[in-house]
């Protein structure tokens, strides 16, 4: 993991004593709301339905135990005892009060965290691939880049009030985790016939009111020009995207409407000016020095196969289901990837209790070599686990309710806060995830289903990625009832696609039936093996719209 040095803990620490006198000078009256809005945005803090709710940057989604152990004294000191999180690979607090938020974030610059930049029109925080460093298919690993582009992109003086709000995501491997074709910029690692290491360049995707697969505009980007080339997209963005129409502000707007072609071309006019100086070409050593924060841990020489846990697997039919949903494939033998689901059954997508980080703590501690990842799916993944341990590890997280076998499956749901908690929602979000889950994940049901993934939003914002949903769920008003939009065949992995949209839309009392009556059509018309997205992309819209609006 990186560490910070001086300069970040300084950076970092200041900004905590400069928030307090902004926030002491609004409960004074000081500050007027419309006054103090920038500056709390500045830190992470939005103000919600019912409350301010502060969200706290987790780079490429990668936690020590002691940080796990502060996001869990936070939720249980100035929040309600739990936390959600995102699908930005960052945590939110849905109840602090406005007095307590400058502790919260010196409580966080303890064990080097903070709110910086997950908030307002700059660069967000970057995601990444939840396995970075341990996949058996990666090329290299993707957390070196995101730092680099952490450090270029933090309080970066020209890209501190952009357009619009600002996310890049980047993999390592040839199966996309990181959904990096539907942000601002996705990286992907790619190695050239020279054997050469680079990145595959992809700028304009994204969802929101105008959902968009971003368009590749440079299939090899050196790696020790990835600075130059960013700042390049960034210039071009800064300079001709709309400022004038929110809606219109985001760089997918620029990008379609300039076309893909003459986008990159002006972004390679302006990156040879950039290049010409040199200034943001990285040096070899400091790829280096970056690169040795992310090291291989000491891994034991392991069996490539436990004879205990295969013989744990034959015993006991549950830890097999589990082992089966939630464990994947590690690069090195006698190791597995372990995904913790905070997906139970009838519970809150992305929620964890005070006592459950403190769990997780304990089982990084014990089992993960002090690690873990956020997901982007709204789940967890411990990297390094022995698979001789998988067992003790799996009755571990039983007692705290984090054992679901649901990775993946159609009760693994993304879901926004919706409009128990958000402002700008139309509908809820979490209840509806609720019942899904409870409809579909009793018995046999969801492994017979196998391999489904619904994403719920609230409003046409996307925070739930509905789009890219297998099956996507969009809340929507009419004349003050909520009623939900079914799109079918979104994805956001390497095959990145939109949803189609079904047709008309259904009233709450209506839609998990209609869900019910599409996985009945999939199993009905899939061939053996075949999951929901090829089933879709097979047979198409028309089997699924009949069934749904079939009369009589």
């Amino acid at each position: 993991m990186y560490r910070y040095d001086e300069f970040d803990q300084q950076l970092v620490n200041e900004r905590v004593e400069q928030f307090r006198g902004q926030v002491a000078r609004r409960l004074s009256g000081e500050l007027e709301e419309d006054e103090f809005k920038p500056l709390r945005l500045m830190n992470g803090l939005y103000l919600q339905l019912h409350a301010y709710m502060l969200r706290v940057a987790i780079p490429y989604g990668t936690l020590s135990s002691k940080q796990m152990r502060m996001l869990a004294h936070i939720a249980r000191k100035y929040d309600r005892d739990y936390g959600h999180f995102t699908t930005r690979q960052n945590i939110q607090y849905n109840w602090p009060k406005l007095g307590d938020v400058p502790d919260i974030l010196e409580d966080l610059a303890t064990v080097e965290m903070h709110a910086i930049q997950t908030s307002g029109n700059c660069i967000r925080n970057v995601t990444s691939d939840q396995y970075a460093g341990v996949a058996a298919d990666e090329i290299e690993d993707p957390r070196i880049a995101s730092e680099i582009i952490r450090q270029w992109s933090t309080l970066h003086p020209e890209f501190s009030f952009l357009p619009r709000k600002f996310k890049i995501a980047v993999t390592g491997s040839p199966h996309d985790r990181a959904a990096i074709k539907v942000h601002d910029i996705g990286l992907i690692i790619v190695k050239n016939d020279q054997g050469e290491v680079g990145f595959e360049v992809y700028v304009g995707g994204g969802q929101g009111r105008t959902p968009m697969v971003g368009p590749c505009i440079r299939e090899f980007l050196p790696k020790n020009e990835l600075l130059a080339y960013l700042e390049a997209i960034l210039r071009v963005y800064n300079e001709l995207g709309r400022r004038d129409n929110l809606y219109k502000a985001r760089i997918k707007i620029l990008v379609h409407q300039t076309g893909a072609e003459k986008f990159a071309a002006m972004v390679e006019e302006e990156f040879g000016k950039i290049d010409k100086t040199g200034e943001l070409n990285l040096p070899n050593d400091e790829i280096d020095r970056i690169t040795a924060y992310f090291a291989d841990p000491s891994y034991k020489e392991l069996p490539t196969v436990s004879e205990d846990f295969i013989a744990k697997k034959q015993a006991n039919p549950e830890f097999a289901a589990w082992v089966n949903n939630n464990v994947a494939e590690h690069k090195i033998p006698g190791y597995a990837i372990v995904n913790i689901s905070l997906k139970p059954i009838g519970g809150i997508p992305g929620d964890a209790s005070a006592d459950q980080m403190d769990a997780i703590a304990d089982l990084m501690q014990r089992y993960s070599m002090d690690e873990i990842r956020v997901t982007h799916e709204q789940n967890l993944t411990l990297p390094y686990v022995e698979q001789g341990d998988l067992y003790a590890l799996w009755q571990a997280l039983k007692t705290q309710d984090l054992a679901t076998a649901n990775i993946s499956q159609i009760t693994d749901i993304i879901a926004c806060p919706g409009l128990d908690y958000c402002n700008l929602a139309n509908a809820r979000s979490i209840p509806l995830a609720q019942e899904i889950s409870e409809r579909f994940g009793t018995g046999e049901r969801a492994d017979a289903i196998g391999e489904l993934k619904i994403k719920i939003s609230g409003c046409i914002n996307a925070c739930g990625h509905h789009h890219v949903g297998h099956i996507g769920i969009l809340g929507v008003d009419k004349k003050g009832t909520e009623f939900y939009q079914i799109t079918l065949g979104g994805s956001a992995d390497e095959n990145a696609s939109l949803g189609d949209i079904v047709g008309p839309a259904f009233t709450e009392d209506k839609v998990i039936d209609a869900i019910e009556t599409i996985v009945d059509t999939y199993i009905d018309q899939r061939n053996d093996g075949e999951k929901f997205l090829e089933t879709y992309r097979r047979v198409g819209l028309q089997p699924f719209k009949e069934t749904l609006y079939a009369t009589g």
